[in-house]
């Protein structure tokens, strides 16, 4: 243990209007299913991974792997596999209760963004990790822990001015067998991220207010 250091002192008007400010910027964020094929440059994106690093997590063993996929021909095998299971489960596996929450986002199981936009980046969460030697170490609360850091992920992005759409196509095990990722890693979700298209559409959706997601007590 040592110090705690660099922990900023704001005064409370400075801590106010920077949690307003936080909020006006997130409330811009949308999810969006439409991307430009314009590059990206790679260090925003490692930036923005570094700063998932330093997300809280179990133990702080950091159960979290992040695949980063650009090349051309390996987006589109993960395409067709998920669209594979997409097609399975609009087809066939969702409820009508399901299909009926969806319809107002208007997806399919067409999923064209997973080749069109720069980056998708794979992240895994591991739930044991293992020594040179072979032997297993346990992670704790890893599927938590990566949720968060996926947070942190999203948020910066947003920041650096990308947009993302997180994407969990069930199951998800192909994203071992193309990515060739070990056993003890497993898909956590698919996380899209570039540009926007000029042309991009979003669904008009409302959010809930604080009075009906938070409660004082």
């Amino acid at each position: 243990m040592h110090p705690l250091t660099g922990f900023p002192k704001y005064p409370p008007d400075e801590m106010a209007r920077r949690a307003a400010e936080f909020y006006r910027e997130i409330k811009r964020r949308r999810t969006v299913r439409d991307f430009s094929p314009r590059p990206v440059p790679r260090p925003i994106i490692e930036d923005c991974l570094r700063a998932a690093g330093r997300a809280p997590s179990g133990a702080n063993l950091q159960p979290w792997q992040f695949v980063v996929v650009t090349d051309p021909a390996v987006k589109r095998e993960i395409r067709q596999a998920a669209e594979a299971e997409e097609r399975e489960f609009y087809e066939r596996r969702a409820t009508p209760e399901w299909l009926a929450a969806l319809e107002p986002l208007g997806t399919d199981w067409r999923k064209p963004f997973l080749e069109t936009a720069p980056y998708l980046i794979a992240i895994f969460y591991k739930n044991f990790d293992l020594l040179p030697d072979g032997r297993k170490v346990k992670n704790y609360y890893a599927q938590e822990s990566v949720g968060i850091a996926t947070g942190f992920l999203i948020v910066a992005l947003h920041l650096a001015g990308l947009a993302t759409l997180t994407h969990t196509p069930s199951p998800m095990a192909f994203l071992n067998r193309i990515l060739g990722r070990p056993k003890n890693e497993k898909p956590f979700l698919l996380l899209v991220t570039g540009y926007p298209a000029e042309d991009a559409r979003v669904p008009h959706i409302t959010k809930k207010p604080l009075e009906e997601i938070a409660v004082f007590v």
